[in-house]
């Protein structure tokens, strides 16, 4: 079963025109129009023009293809702080708040046209966000599923709690997790295609496929297509094979 995916967009409206448009290209040439596009969460931050991505993935395919868009925890921390501005992820180190510029929030508010957001009250912030930000995008960034599960593959932002359950899996653990899910050496019963943590490219580690490649630090956006049990990086020169490492 084929499907395609999207690693971290963080703001970057251009970069994910240009993956949906390799995309696009794969499908023709494969004649390919039931595969779902997952996009892998963190839509917004650090970018410049999260408002026109959420937008974007938001209204959803002009050209009849499935897409699903899954939470990440910028995602969530944004829909948070539209929420309650004093409101805090459990994932969130206890030093940073959504409007630390390392978070980059800020950057977020700025594509909504609320500027300096780091530098005035936080009461004042809040009330611009309310009055500038669509009502229709935080409920949809809140509801967005945490994972998609299509042929052996499971889609999930940040990866699973090795000998969990997926059902007893936490939303913080999908979201946020790091150093015990790449650790982990052995199966999950699916390929977990994943993003959270940056590489350089796409990389197979065999139990788990990442596909952050930093656009968030102006590194590319991966797109790529998972075709029975091969894995292909989606170019300008079409696809490249992206193999398990050896071990």
């Amino acid at each position: 079963m084929r499907s395609y995916a999207i690693g971290d967009i963080h703001g970057h409206i251009d970069l994910l025109r240009a993956a949906h448009a390799l995309i696009a290209a794969d499908r023709k040439d494969q004649r390919d129009t039931e595969a779902p596009i997952v996009h892998l969460g963190d839509l917004v931050d650090r970018g410049p023009a999260s408002a026109e991505v959420v937008e974007y993935l938001r209204r959803g395919p002009t050209d009849g293809s499935r897409w699903i868009t899954l939470r990440g925890n910028h995602d969530a921390m944004f829909a948070r702080f539209l929420a309650d501005p004093l409101g805090r992820d459990p994932g969130l180190r206890a030093d940073l708040t959504y409007l630390d510029r390392r978070i980059g929030g800020v950057s977020t508010l700025a594509s909504y046209g609320i500027e300096n957001a780091a530098e005035r009250p936080l009461a004042d912030v809040h009330a611009d966000a309310l009055a500038r930000v669509p009502v229709t995008h935080a409920p949809w960034l809140a509801t967005l599923p945490l994972t998609f599960a299509h042929g052996t593959s499971l889609f999930v932002h940040a990866g699973l709690r090795p000998g969990v359950r997926l059902a007893d899996q936490t939303e913080t653990d999908l979201m946020w997790i790091r150093a015990p899910f790449h650790d982990h050496p052995g199966d999950h019963g699916a390929l977990v295609v994943h993003g959270h943590t940056p590489v350089e490219q796409p990389t197979h580690y065999g139990n788990r496929l990442n596909l952050d490649t930093g656009a968030a630090y102006g590194g590319p956006l991966a797109a790529v297509v998972i075709d029975g049990d091969d894995v292909f990086h989606l170019t300008a020169d079409g696809r490249v094979p992206v193999r398990p490492r050896v071990r």
